[in-house]
């Protein structure tokens, strides 16, 4: 397999670079402080296509694969984290559920608005007492009619406030059974749906995380993804592709705290030298070096699986846990090689730090990869 970057992901890693020096770079911090979700931002990334990666054209996507939507995360989180994690999350699982297992007609009612970003989207699994354990969720939808009400709640839901428009996954049938939820599309403005609490995060902080509230909420039959009961087992595949994205995430992030150390070790002198001619901090470097590219490996491995319509669910799963795992380290490790500026808000590496933690959790923590893992391994 030959992984290194075609033209086409050269160009974007150049669009974007030129478009997040003057449009992410300069707000990183201000949004950061202050929690703000820049929603004008995100129609600015849809203008460049980059919120649509792998939507066809023919609903206004961008008609590209899972290699370059790589780069597109990876490259976007260098600059924010938070802005990485909200690019990922709307195009892998809210466009991506849609994309994956809409009829025709759906596709052609919700990818174009969510393609240009005039939708942003949201997707919900997660409850408040249900994260690994998502099939004893408590969310409910019951048909009355050519309707279903939905009641209940789903927590930690990216954009769950600020989103258009919703996949919520809900129960429909009995607790643990993996054929006992169904995937609605719910759109904003639908009575009885509304964002809660959110969340006061320790990073990723220009990411919106909030709770989705569903009381009495009425759709129509017409807006299920496929048919009754498939819901969990859609999300399991769709969380194929999140994986992959949390990897990009995760690698982008690595690469940006490297970056940073491996500039300012060779920038900052001590004892009448730069401190990257001291063994203790060059070999840190050595290691950061070596997981990225190791990470890397992984990611655009699974990255080419799924793009070419193979399982991936071993792959993705390893991708996403040691680059999250990676991501961690390598921000420890710049933070460690700043010193006490890197305990600051005046150099990039603290926010790496506090952002590179959400990757060991969100869309499956790290012990949870680790089962996906030796399940696939011991299918043999």
């Amino acid at each position: 397999m030959d992984f290194q970057l075609s033209e086409m992901q050269q160009q974007i890693a150049k669009v974007i670079r030129d478009f997040g020096k003057t449009h992410i770079q300069p707000h990183v911090i201000d949004w950061d402080e202050a929690q703000e979700f820049p929603r004008p931002l995100f129609t600015q990334l849809g203008e460049l296509g980059l919120m649509s990666v792998l939507v066809p054209e023919k609903y206004s996507g961008s008609g590209m694969g899972y290699p370059e939507y790589v780069t597109v995360v990876s490259e976007v989180a260098k600059f924010c984290g938070a802005i990485g994690l909200s690019v990922a999350a709307h195009n892998s699982l809210c466009t991506g559920h849609i994309l994956q297992f809409a009829t025709e007609e759906q596709r052609q009612r919700y990818l174009p608005k969510l393609a240009t970003a005039e939708w942003i989207g949201a997707w919900g699994l997660t409850e408040p007492n249900t994260g690994s354990d998502a099939m004893n969720m408590k969310c409910v939808a019951k048909q009355d009619g050519d309707q279903w009400v939905l009641n209940g709640t789903k927590s930690w839901i990216t954009h769950g406030k600020s989103c258009d428009v919703a996949v919520v996954i809900a129960r429909t049938g009995e607790v643990r059974d993996s054929h006992g939820m169904t995937a609605f599309v719910v759109e904003k403005g639908t009575p009885g749906f509304s964002g809660g609490k959110k969340e006061n995060k320790l990073g990723m902080r220009a990411s919106e995380t909030a709770e989705m509230i569903f009381d009495n909420c009425r759709v129509p039959a017409s807006n299920i993804l496929g048919e009754v009961g498939e819901g969990f087992i859609q999300s399991m595949k769709v969380l194929d592709g999140g994986r992959i994205s949390i990897a990009a995430l995760s690698l982008g992030i690595a690469k940006g705290a490297y970056e940073a150390a491996l500039k300012y070790a060779q920038e900052r002198h001590q004892f009448d030298q730069p401190i990257a001619n001291f063994q203790g901090i060059a070999f840190k470097l050595a290691d950061m070096a070596t997981q990225i590219e190791a990470a890397e490996m992984l990611t655009m491995q699974a990255a080419d699986l799924k793009q070419r319509g193979q399982k991936c669910t071993k792959q993705a799963a390893m991708a996403k846990y040691y680059a999250s795992e990676v991501a961690v380290r390598t921000a420890n490790d710049a933070v460690q090689i700043f010193g006490g500026y890197g305990y600051t808000k005046d150099f990039p590496v603290e926010k790496y730090y506090r952002d590179a933690k959400l990757c060991t959790i969100g869309e499956g923590t790290s012990e949870i990869q680790k089962i996906v893992i030796a399940r696939e391994a011991l299918k043999g």
